[in-house]
């Protein structure tokens, strides 16, 4: 009885002996992976040893030459939104043929039948149009942070706003590359200078839901031929 008790006793200190020996990374939790809109932060500052200088660089120093104007990561731009888009097209197409045929027999003798029988006519048309037009705009301003500059004189920009109302959530979230000289005088920049641009507008909630075709619907839908 007693090497019973022993071995029962040996057999629930296992997973503890093996969640011991397995290394740190295997016992943390799991992080949430960082949304690709996250700000963006300044680098740390490494050295702030005083120099025996009126300023220090890495003290939050700012240039009388370049001013104000964000330049560094994690610098705060406002992007203004001015979006507007319109496209329209239109086709058309027409076709149409005519035939006919027609022999005349003889009027007597034995091959003699009405001559009405051999006429042949054929005719088809047809007439086709198409036209679309779609309209977009999207104003507004979001501030985003600078998260990468290049040696080219460009800057990714990336930021996002959240807004929680009463009937739900909405963001806007955006991306792309500006160019630090485009950067004005307020930290501003058009929405139409950003390249390789990313601007996303969407929210949830009993108003979005409302808007959505419901899942009976969207059934029907794939099943009609119509």
């Amino acid at each position: 009885m007693r090497l019973t008790t022993q071995f029962a006793r040996a057999l629930l200190a296992l997973p503890l002996v093996a969640m011991t020996a397995l290394p740190a990374p295997a016992l943390a939790t799991k992080q949430k992976k960082p949304s690709p809109f996250a700000a963006a932060l300044p680098p740390a500052v490494t050295d702030g040893r005083a120099d025996g200088s009126i300023f220090a660089v890495n003290a939050s120093y700012t240039s009388l030459v370049s001013g104000a104007q964000a330049h560094g990561v994690g610098d705060m731009v406002t992007i203004v939104l001015s979006e507007t888009t319109t496209s329209t097209k239109t086709a058309g197409s027409k076709t149409q043929r005519t035939g006919s045929a027609s022999i005349t027999p003889p009027t007597a003798g034995p091959f003699a039948f009405n001559p009405s029988s051999l006429n042949a006519a054929a005719q088809s048309s047809f007439n086709g149009q198409g036209n679309a037009t779609q309209t977009n705009a999207f104003n507004g301003t979001i501030a985003v942070t600078i998260a990468e500059v290049r040696s080219n004189g460009t800057a990714l920009v990336r930021g996002e706003k959240r807004m929680l109302l009463s009937q739900g959530h909405e963001w806007i979230q955006f991306s792309g590359i500006v160019r630090l000289a485009d950067i004005d005088q307020t930290n501003s920049v058009q929405s139409a200078q950003v390249a390789d641009a990313r601007i996303e507008y969407a929210g949830d909630g009993a108003i979005q839901r409302s808007s959505r075709e419901g899942w009976l619907s969207k059934f029907f839908n794939i099943l009609s031929p119509f």
